[in-house]
């Protein structure tokens, strides 16, 4: 890939320009917590670990939920007798994913992408296919794998209409970019369709790799505990939250306690660290509430608002409540977070009007009866107090969520099928 056009080029210069001072950035990013401080050389492109013999593919996925989405690729490479190398560039994805992916996957942090970093990175690992999610475009990255002939594969790619529009003002840039790599394996129609606008030669619709994920995890003496603590109260989460959400929540449970006197309010904040701040806020309008991280018990009656700030364990809270609403759908830049997860939990979905990151996902949701938008404060009330009032509705939109999943499970079968020849040509090559 030549760096044919003036962004790109000027990208790869200043790059290399500050690959000095990557120490620095990392140690300053250890300080605010955004680095794992036993693992910063990998950041550098330097290994922590042996490369074993055998074929190896590079899997990339930047946070938890593209990381979460490509495990069940990974246990099918491993079938095929692959050697998987994970590559995920956050400390939270680290956690979470080291506690579920499969016996004898390597895991490193990304190299940060600087030529001299991922030149190292690909020379020491020597993957004879990267398998990038979503929308990791890397100019160095794809560069040096270009470079070195290994074939790049971009899985569960996504292209929203707002990185769409972007791209449009820079033509030439993005279909560069999207040259070295030889496969696009789409979620939807629309991101083909516009994956194929924008240059790539090779795209395909696979669908959405989550649905394929086995649903989170629990710990089941947690569940067990926080089952006999709720009893029979009437409870619902608000999932995934951004500032102004959890405000929101707020609102809501002190309308509902009118209707439901003992009913208790989970809410988890899509960055745990803010468990403390939601606190104070509650407290200000005199919501007494409980904090997961900070080792606090849910109370075994009256009503409760209590705070689940704590990392990877969504999975727990899904299967406490049949009713969740979904955040950044109101506040938080917008946009919407997956309603995979719960609906596989069987949960009824709610969220605000603002879904643009998933809508084919809601979609789907929608027609089916699984989930339901709320535009506004008084919408929210209502369709809380119709859940919580109704059993039977309540379990009707759960199965429908369900159902609506079980519908579009397939894209990790669509995805080996489409890398089948790239394999076949691996094995003839390394047997």
């Amino acid at each position: 890939m030549n760096p044919t056009t003036l962004p790109i080029k000027a990208y790869r210069l200043v790059t290399m320009a500050l690959t000095p001072f990557a120490p620095l950035v990392l140690a300053w990013r250890r300080r605010t917590g955004r680095e794992d401080p036993k693992r910063a050389r990998e950041r550098m492109g330097l290994p922590a670990i042996k490369r074993p013999r055998g074929r190896m593919a590079w899997v990339h996925g930047a946070s938890v939920g593209e990381g979460i989405a490509l495990l069940p690729l990974i246990v099918r490479l491993r079938e095929r007798g692959f050697l998987v190398l994970l590559t995920t560039g956050t400390v939270a994805s680290t956690k979470v994913l080291g506690e579920r992916v499969p016996d004898g996957v390597l895991h490193q942090y990304a190299p940060l992408d600087a030529p001299r970093f991922m030149r190292r990175f690909l020379e020491h690992w020597q993957p004879d296919i990267i398998l990038l999610a979503e929308s990791e475009l890397w100019p160095n990255l794809l560069m040096e794998a270009d470079a070195r002939k290994t074939p790049v594969v971009l899985v569960n790619a996504r292209m929203s209409h707002r990185s769409y529009e972007r791209w449009k003002k820079a033509p030439r840039s993005i279909r560069a970019l999207l040259k070295p790599i030889h496969l696009c394996l789409a979620q939807s129609v629309a991101d083909a369709s516009r994956l194929v606008d924008l240059g790539a030669a090779r795209v395909q619709v696979a669908g959405n790799l989550k649905y394929d994920v086995p649903a989170l995890p629990a710990d089941p003496q947690e569940l067990s505990e926080l089952r006999a603590l709720i009893g029979s109260r009437p409870v619902w989460l608000a999932s995934s939250t951004h500032d102004g959400e959890e405000q929101m929540a707020m609102t809501q449970h002190l309308t509902l306690l009118k209707q439901f006197p003992d009913l208790v309010t989970i809410v988890a904040p899509r960055h745990a660290p803010r468990g403390p701040d939601i606190e104070r806020e509650a407290s200000k309008i005199g919501i007494a509430c409980v904090r997961r991280a900070a080792g606090q018990k849910l109370p075994a009656r009256g009503p409760q608002f209590y705070i689940a700030d704590t990392m990877g364990e969504l999975g727990l809270f899904y299967r406490l409540a049949s009713i969740v609403f979904l955040g950044k759908s109101f506040t938080g830049g917008g946009g919407g977070h997956n309603p995979i997860e719960p609906a596989k939990l069987g949960a009824a979905i709610l969220h605000g009007p603002d879904v643009s990151n998933f809508i084919d996902v809601y979609a789907e949701f929608a027609r089916r009866g699984g989930a339901r938008q709320v535009n506004d404060m008084e919408d929210f009330s209502r369709a809380l107090s119709q859940l919580l009032g109704d059993a039977r509705r309540m379990r009707e939109m759960s199965r429908a969520a369900g159902e609506a999943v079980d519908s579009l499970v397939g894209a990790c079968d669509n995805v080996m099928n489409a890398i089948e020849p790239y394999v076949l040509q691996m094995q003839l090559s390394n047997p």
